[in-house]
């Protein structure tokens, strides 16, 4: 048996019946963390061997093997952790063949120790008979440790002195008090704090410049978390799940933890501990509810290096509890809202970078993603390798990861890519970015790689019909997209239909401030007049909207955009739930929160111009809402007759299309698709209409699935074009 960087190569001898029952035993049964795409069986020549032996690994092939993401304690290694006869009882870094960190551990292939961030810790004698007895579970597991040969914690204060007593026993304490601490973990640090303390939440708001994004919660079990949240069946498959993600969950009535957690929303992120520490942790407080939140300056990545966590988080946190393994690759948690298919919010521990297939061959390309949420992908051949989820690479740290994420992600799997495929924007740092790569590029428009991403995890070569509904994509036009109807190709695409453009006043400022998306749509109706109009959103604010006005008649700084996403911050200021916003997305998950909470029937009117594009016009139901809350209407119901608007209007549109082209298939992509009522109910009245339906199921549908979409996109479009 021997470790190539294209597999595991095995030879064997013996009774053909017993050779074909072990080969049935790796495809049914691999071990736990294995991942078999394929068993090739030939002969050997050669004398038997007279016993079971393992090679050193060969570095000769090309490297087709898999990375293995992170993997959360297995059950024998949590039963060790806690036996205290055992040699690794409560050690923070137990691990074995069937558990532990690998994509964050790796530096290179074949998956050795040496080319692994444990290569500085030589294994004691009794790690190294383990790792060489074929009958230990640690037999070749290169992450083997223990107390006497592995990493180890520390526990410091701010400025760098250690803190006296046991690191996670003090830490526990500390947290108790109400400190924020920062703890390294296998992909880089959190920034943690008692999840029902609110003086202690409000601090870290605070300091991390954070005012109402809803931050993570780690609770210590299922029952545990039962105290403050409601999980469903399928919720608890997800918490308990190898990849452990963080899980959107409705918050328990009453809930005992702090406002602050998840400020104006029902909803919580809850995780359960997904790594030795992290059991060890909570075991000493068991009741305990603690944020973990990425600890990270705004904007920037994940903190991995224990010198940058003292320079950028000791100003947050007034502990920092350490360890000496290197982090290679950092990544982010995971995070899942169940739905039908359960939605990937965020793509990134434990989930990446395991390979999607792909159902033709399309070479090597990159796909370099778009501005918001980005991720990379590589292509190679059959496969597409998308990595963790990346940010937004406005600044020069998020920039300086993503192209050190690329490097890696190309050395780990051996390629170089013969294309690079970007974003149509010219601004954007990704585009920028594929031209200085080397080699040929393509750009790829925003929302045709949306809808490619689904083709591509569905197999699908198209025509089909693509609903793509986001906050903002780069049109073929040089206007902003983001409520499309598209016919969609691998190699590229007409637009069939699309929201009624309207001026974005102030440019991404109207992101910030959703009342200046409702100035702008109603102005399409009222004109100059609008700021006159007895609306609760101008008051205060009709001096800067008279200038609006005159920007938008003027066209400066004043883009078209037929974005879904500022339809929803439009509809959102108009209700009354949200006129300004602190984070992405804000005003669009109130409005939902208070649709799900009020329930309610019917939907506002909305019109369809003829020809094509077809523009489909939501001013009659935004005009509908505001008579609603003139009546009184509670803002909830008016939330949902405008949700309900949106689903019938591009449901309608979308299968119109389908019959006008003699298609059957509707894909559907773009951040709007996170949203509950919008995905089911527009999936839900499509194949009503006898129509197949294909959603994300492996990627995000918002912006990280946009590197998968460039990077087959812009395979196709250059070879058909």
């Amino acid at each position: 048996m021997v470790n190539t960087p294209a597999g595991v190569v095995i030879e064997v001898w013996g009774l053909p019946a017993a050779i074909d029952r072990l080969i049935d035993r790796l495809r049914d049964a691999p071990p736990p963390l294995a991942r078999l795409d394929a068993v090739e069986v030939a002969p050997v020549d050669g004398p038997a061997p007279t016993g079971f032996r393992i090679d050193a690994s060969r570095r000769d092939a090309a490297k087709t093997v898999l990375v293995t993401p992170d993997a959360d304690v297995c059950p024998r290694c949590r039963q060790e952790l806690f036996s205290p006869g055992d040699r690794r009882y409560r050690y923070p870094f137990i691990n074995c063949t069937d558990c532990g960190p690998r994509y964050t551990l790796i530096d290179d292939l074949p998956y050795d120790r040496q080319r692994t961030a444990m290569a500085p810790f030589a294994m004691c004698p009794d790690c190294l008979a383990e790792y060489r007895d074929p009958d230990s579970r640690r037999f070749h597991a290169e992450a083997t440790c223990c107390p006497a040969c592995g990493p180890q914690i520390c526990l410091v204060d701010a400025g760098g002195a250690a803190v006296a007593g046991e690191p996670l026993a003090t830490a526990a304490a500390l947290l108790q008090q109400g400190n924020i601490l920062a703890i390294k973990g296998i992909g880089g640090f959190h920034l943690v704090v008692d999840a029902e303390n609110d003086e202690a939440l409000g601090r870290l708001r605070r300091y991390k410049d954070r005012p109402h994004k809803p931050f993570a919660v780690m609770a210590a079990s299922l029952a545990a978390l039962r105290r403050f949240a409601v999980p469903s069946e399928q919720a608890e498959k997800l918490l308990t799940s190898r990849e452990k993600p963080i899980v959107l969950l409705p918050k328990k009535a009453p809930c005992p933890l702090a406002e602050a957690v998840a400020p104006a929303i029902p909803l919580v992120g809850i995780m359960l501990p997904y790594t030795p520490l992290h059991i060890l942790l909570l075991d000493l407080w068991p009741g305990l509810a603690l944020v973990m939140t990425s600890g990270n300056l705004a904007g920037e990545p994940i903190v991995r290096d224990n010198g940058a966590a003292m320079e950028k988080l000791a100003g947050i946190a007034r502990y920092v509890l350490l360890h000496d393994r290197r982090i290679v690759t950092a990544i982010d948690d995971s995070v899942v809202r169940p739905q039908s298919p359960p939605i990937l919010i965020r793509r990134a521990r434990g989930y990446a970078p395991s390979p999607l297939p792909l159902s033709r061959d399309n070479g090597r390309v990159l796909g370099v993603g778009g501005n918001m949420k980005n991720t990379v992908c590589l292509t190679r051949g059959r496969q597409a390798f998308v990595s963790q989820h990346l940010g937004e690479p406005d600044l020069l740290a998020t920039q300086e990861n993503l192209v050190e994420v690329i490097a890696h992600l190309e050395k780990l799997l051996q390629v170089s890519p013969e294309l690079v495929a970007h974003d149509l924007h010219p601004g954007y740092f990704t585009s920028d970015y594929a031209s200085s790569h080397g080699g040929d590029t393509v750009a790829v428009q925003h929302h045709h790689a949306h809808a490619v991403s689904v083709m591509a995890e569905h197999g699908l070569a198209g025509p089909v019909v693509a609903i793509t509904l986001d906050g903002t994509g780069y049109g073929s036009d040089t206007t902003v997209w983001g409520g499309e109807v598209l016919l969609a190709r691998l190699d590229g695409f007409e637009r069939l239909a699309h929201l009624r453009p309207v001026p974005m006043p102030g440019g991404e400022a109207a992101i910030r401030e959703p009342w200046r998306m409702a100035l702008a749509c109603l102005h399409a109706v009222h004109g100059s007049g609008v700021v006159d109009l007895p609306l609760s959103l101008l008051e205060g604010r009709r001096p800067v909207a008279r200038a609006l006005v005159k920007m938008m008649e003027a066209g400066v700084n004043a883009p078209l955009t037929s974005s879904c996403g500022r339809l929803f911050d439009a509809a959102a200021a108009l209700a009354g739930i949200r006129g300004t916003c602190t984070h992405e997305g804000q005003a669009a998950l109130e409005l939902e929160m208070a649709a799900i909470a009020a329930g309610g029937a019917g939907f506002y009117p909305y019109s369809l111009s003829t020809g094509t594009p077809v523009v489909i016009d939501p001013l009659p139901g935004l005009l509908a809402l505001i008579e609603d809350m003139d009546r009184g209407t509670p803002a909830g119901l008016a939330a949902g007759r405008f949700h309900r608007m949106v689903v019938e209007a591009f449901a309608a549109t979308a299968v119109a299309a389908a019959a006008k082209h003699g298609l059957d298939t509707v894909v559907l992509s773009g951040g709007v698709f996170q949203n509950a009522l919008i995905g089911e109910g527009i999936a839900d009245r499509v194949a009503s209409a006898g129509l197949r339906v294909c959603r994300h199921r492996l990627l995000p549908p918002n912006d990280g699935c946009i590197s998968l979409g460039q990077a087959v996109a812009g395979w196709w479009m250059r070879k058909n074009g």
